[in-house]
């Protein structure tokens, strides 16, 4: 995009810079607490490892009331604390701009990613706001893969509590491993590398106005990446701290969105995934290592709680999306929820098996998608619950290890998506319907 589609204020700065080489981004909304050590770590690692480089670094902001942009603007990065292998031969520009657009992450993205083509950089990365484990040598893993080793696309890996990332483990990876047959670890991760002929292709897309303009905005770029063809690899980075939440609270809006956007493109990608089958290893640059992890309280019996009121007021809906066996699966389940709370499973083939159907039924059904995918919540939560109850002695090796028997199925049981993708008749086909207002009720009342 060229810089003359740019706001006038960013467009002016990208004029006076002229040209970069890396261009840095640091989407933020409301992160004043957290984000001049974001960005101390940004400018440390850009002046340590890529002194001979110029580079910029970017505040994308969605209107943060709290002095974010100041905090990001006036923080110092003291040269004498620091090991430099040289001294930075091309100072590190520093700019803050408010986004435009569709409140969200991704509106943040796009801002940065214009202004990297504007400047002609040749690597773009972005990290988040909220990281208190960053450091200097994150840009570096994120950085020289696309510099000096052909890459197109960093994914970032990292160490993270057993209850974190519980999307990702439960639905984000699994699927795209088992579609695309690439095993990136953290497809939603939030901090990459990006190349300048991907970032041409990521603003030359026409779906900037969808949940990609939000919380979809991370797997969105990485389907996209991986789909294509571009060379993807994935850096070590640590541990990954930040303000995580006990995956049972309001997670809602953005598992919506996410797994909205993972739908949205397997229907976009039909053509390459049906085909595909296993998976094969990704690229890891860093040394891997130990790290020490916050603990995440989690409440399943509120977990289990919604999963059981969606029992009781969601089959309707469900039954739009699920096949009937699943169904029935599910109903045994939750009548035996209250019984014996922490012996319940929700099985790896049956979970599978939900994802699937749901995927379908998204193509299906595209009035119904928003209550369709509002409805997934309490199943959600139900395999969250399961998965915490399973692996609550278990050490992170261990938990690794059930999270890849969780993706093995997934590949095991690729050929029932792909049979229902092509029109497999269902048994007792759900007739379609209008959403009704109880419908939204109900699925209000269980995310309560």
């Amino acid at each position: 995009m060229a810089s003359h589609s740019l706001p006038e204020p960013v467009r002016q700065a990208a004029h006076e810079i002229h040209r970069a080489d890396i261009v840095l981004g640091i989407p933020s909304y409301n992160n004043a607490r957290t984000i001049a050590h974001v960005v101390r770590a940004a400018q440390a690692g850009l002046g340590k490892y890529f002194p001979q480089y110029k580079s910029v670094i970017v505040n994308s902001d969605g209107g943060s009331a709290d002095g974010t942009r100041e905090a990001a603007l006036s923080c110092r990065v003291e040269d004498a604390h620091l090991l430099l292998l040289a001294s930075p031969l091309l100072p590190v520009h520093r700019l803050s701009f408010p986004y435009h657009g569709i409140p969200g992450k991704g509106s943040a993205f796009r801002l940065v990613f214009q202004i990297a083509q504007a400047l002609e950089a040749k690597v773009c990365a972005v990290v988040d706001a909220d990281v208190r484990s960053i450091t200097p040598e994150w840009i570096d893993l994120l950085v020289r893969p696309i510099l000096h080793a052909g890459c197109d696309f960093v994914a970032p890996y990292y160490h993270r509590h057993k209850y974190d990332g519980t999307i990702t483990n439960s639905i984000v990876y699994p699927l795209t491993r088992a579609l695309y047959g690439l095993r990136v670890r953290q497809p939603i991760g939030g901090d990459f590398g990006v190349s300048a002929r991907l970032t041409a292709r990521y603003l030359e897309r026409q779906d900037w106005e969808t949940d990609v303009a939000r919380y979809g905005i991370d797997i969105w770029m990485s389907t996209i990446a991986i789909a294509e063809g571009f060379r993807v690899c994935q850096s070590f980075l640590g541990a990954k701290l930040h303000d995580a939440k006990d995956p049972g609270s309001d997670l809602s809006a953005m598992l919506h969105q996410v797994v909205g956007s993972v739908f949205t493109l397997i229907e976009e990608y039909a053509p390459l995934w049906r085909s595909r089958t296993g998976s094969t290893s990704v690229d890891l640059f860093g040394f891997r290592y130990d790290v020490g992890l916050d603990p995440i309280p989690v409440n399943v019996e509120r977990m289990l709680a919604a999963f059981r009121r969606g029992c009781e007021d969601l089959r309707e809906v469900w039954a739009l999306a699920l096949q009937p066996a699943t169904l029935a699966a599910v109903r045994d389940l939750g009548g035996q929820a209250p019984r014996q709370p922490r012996a319940f499973r929700l099985e790896d083939e049956l979970w599978t098996s939900i994802v699937f159907d749901f995927a379908c039924a998204h193509r299906r059904r595209p009035l119904e998608r928003g209550l369709l995918l509002r409805s997934l919540t309490p199943l959600y939560l139900a395999r969250v619950a399961s998965f915490v109850l399973e692996v609550e002695d278990c050490f992170a090796e261990q938990v690794e290890e059930r999270i890849e028997r969780l993706c093995l199925c997934f590949e095991r049981l690729k050929p029932r998506l792909v049979a229902q993708w092509d029109g497999a008749r269902r048994e007792q086909p759900a007739p379609a319907r209008p959403a009704t207002r109880r419908d939204e009720e109900h699925i209000l009342e269980v995310q309560a």
